[in-house]
């Protein structure tokens, strides 16, 4: 994150206020939010098994829409470097979430991409 006045940052603000949102109402919403929502169950998945001590269920809303747009963005769109990612969902944790939010977003993001690196031994 350059700037909290960085487009792209703007970007996910708003979209991770548009995922937040949907789950309490249903209301118009962003191509790209309607993105990450069409896959919704492949992202969960991944959250799951990057945090399997904490069902989707039981996630904080807000950091749960911070991860499903980090996740979109790390395994789906590939657009960003990952550090880049990572740095900005935990910035988004840091403005939206819980005094825990920061680590638990980084940790769960730091489990899916070790898992989705192959490992030196392939």
């Amino acid at each position: 994150m350059k700037t909290s006045q960085d487009p792209r940052h703007i970007k996910r603000q708003h979209t991770v206020q548009e995922l937040f949102k949907i789950q309490f109402h249903n209301q118009p919403i962003s191509p790209r939010a309607e993105e990450v929502l069409k896959n919704k169950d492949v992202i969960d998945a991944k959250i799951q098994e990057a945090a399997p001590e904490f069902p989707i269920d039981k996630i904080n809303r807000v950091d749960l829409s911070i991860l499903r747009l980090a996740v979109f963005e790390l395994l789906i769109e590939k657009k960003e470097p990952v550090n880049v990612i990572i740095d900005e969902a935990v910035e988004l944790g840091k403005e939206f979430g819980g005094e825990a939010s920061p680590s638990f977003i980084n940790g769960a993001l730091g489990n899916i991409i070790n898992h989705e690196r192959p490992s030196k031994d392939q």
